[in-house]
């Protein structure tokens, strides 16, 4: 089974969410990439996850939020935009904290789930995974996710081991 088939499996997505989604953005030229874990997963051995978080960029955000709005259902949250499609389980996340919307233009394309997609730099997805590990205000399930997250990009790329602060690499056990 093809990475793409079985993560539509996984995520019950029986509307397509995610080419349609890809495709509108591709056909009005929104500069964006991916960002969390399936980014995480184009650079390091991947994990099962029905998220897949975005960030559009900066000159494209305003007009695509409403471009969004008028194909699916979208709700608004202080840091995200979450896009989703009553046929699908697939979770998708716009990440609207403005530390993120450089991101899109150091971006390069990789294979996620079997589609080449525009992925954050491996140093911007680290610098993300850092910041989401030391919110507060995440829940503990996901702040734990992000030390997993960054465990496994530093594991695979130990020269990113001197980016993250101390009191992380004191939470990630690598032994």
């Amino acid at each position: 089974m093809q990475a793409l088939e079985f993560w539509k499996t996984v995520t019950v997505d029986h509307a397509n969410l995610l080419e349609s989604l890809i495709g509108l953005l591709r056909e009005h030229q929104v500069k964006y990439c991916v960002i969390g874990g399936q980014a995480v997963n184009a650079y390091a051995e991947p994990l099962v996850s029905l998220d897949l978080d975005l960030v559009i960029a900066i000159s494209d955000f305003d007009r695509t939020r409403s471009l969004l709005a008028t194909h699916f259902s979208v709700e608004q949250f202080p840091q995200s935009i979450n896009i989703s499609s009553p046929d699908s389980s697939l979770r998708v996340q716009i990440q609207t904290d403005p530390r993120y919307l450089d991101f899109p233009e150091r971006a390069t394309d990789r294979d996620v789930l079997g589609l080449a997609l525009p992925v954050a730099s491996l140093d911007d997805l680290l610098q993300g995974k850092i910041w989401a590990a030391g919110d507060p205000e995440r829940r503990p399930t996901k702040r734990q996710k992000d030390l997993l997250d960054i465990a496994r990009l530093i594991e695979k790329y130990p020269r990113l081991r001197g980016q993250v602060p101390v009191e992380l690499l004191k939470r990630i056990s690598l032994s």
